[in-house]
């Protein structure tokens, strides 16, 4: 009988994080934000039947990359533990951190098991709050680990170089139309560093919005409304560029008005060229 080909615990773990981890990075990315009214979802998905962001609760919503059975397989099991909770005890005491803890340990539980592959998925659990300050929102990877993100989020794809690039331009207070066109931006860039272009067919976007008289504040932005809110941003963006373009033209036209114009002092000397205004 031949010996059996020892595997080191360690190294057994590492190919499975491997395994998950390439299958992920073959999803297309999700972003997730936080804007003034509440958290917004952004997904690279043309496909109008399968979707990668869904309700959960009332102010609770999902989104996933990886294998899409696996991932709604969770998502089905994320509903059931939020209706049995909110029936049992309050509506009030579904969270979204009790639902991560409970997609950690199913996730952690599959990860360790030799018995079956990890799970290719990596998730998104959000909740909006009565303020911007009480929105949670949890990222889940492969192996059941739980990160509490703040401000911004990606998952899937390059999802590095796209947190990289929200990281740097997300800001507190942003209107919808602003972090939709920062999302969208972020996530036409390709893995080379280039732009391609995106369109409203293209994306899967919902929100949770926490001025909704609604007790379910998830809603899908979808047709004209998207198209709507794509061609605000856009037409802000050209207002900020033209507004900046003008500063320009006035500051280079001030400054040759005072370089010709240079007084002289009381004993009749050339006085010093003014600064360059800032």
């Amino acid at each position: 009988m031949s010996t059996p080909f020892y595997v080191s615990p360690q190294q057994a773990m590492a190919d499975r994080a491997e395994y998950a981890r390439k299958g992920i990075a073959r999803g297309r990315s999700v972003v997730v934000l936080q804007y003034t009214d509440g958290v917004v979802f952004v997904a690279e998905n043309p496909s109008r039947a399968l979707h990668k962001v869904s309700e959960i609760y009332d102010r609770i919503a999902f989104a996933a990359v990886g294998k899409y059975n696996e991932f709604e397989n969770l998502r089905i099991g994320g509903v059931r533990y939020a209706d049995l909770r909110g029936y049992t005890y309050d509506r009030e005491d579904v969270t979204a951190r009790g639902l991560a803890n409970v997609y950690a340990q199913t996730l952690g539980t599959i990860f360790s098991s030799a018995a079956e592959k990890p799970y290719e998925v990596e998730l998104i659990v959000a909740e909006v709050g009565a303020a911007p300050e009480d929105d949670q929102i949890y990222r889940l990877p492969h192996d059941g680990s739980i990160v509490d993100e703040h401000g911004s989020v990606a998952v899937g794809g390059n999802a590095d170089q796209i947190s990289s690039y929200l990281d740097q331009r997300h800001r507190d207070g942003m209107t919808l139309a602003e972090a939709l066109k920062l999302a969208m931006d972020s996530l036409s860039r390709d893995n080379n560093g280039g732009e391609r272009t995106l369109t409203a067919e293209q994306l899967e976007v919902a929100t949770l919005d926490r001025t909704r008289p609604q007790q379910r504040k998830f809603k899908r932005i979808l047709g004209r409304q998207l198209s709507r809110l794509l061609d605000e941003s856009g037409a802000d963006a050209g207002d900020a560029a033209a507004d900046a373009g003008a500063g320009e033209s006035g500051t280079a036209a001030e400054g040759a008005k005072d370089k010709g114009t240079k007084g002289k002092g009381a004993s009749g000397e050339d006085g010093p060229e003014g600064e360059p205004l800032l």
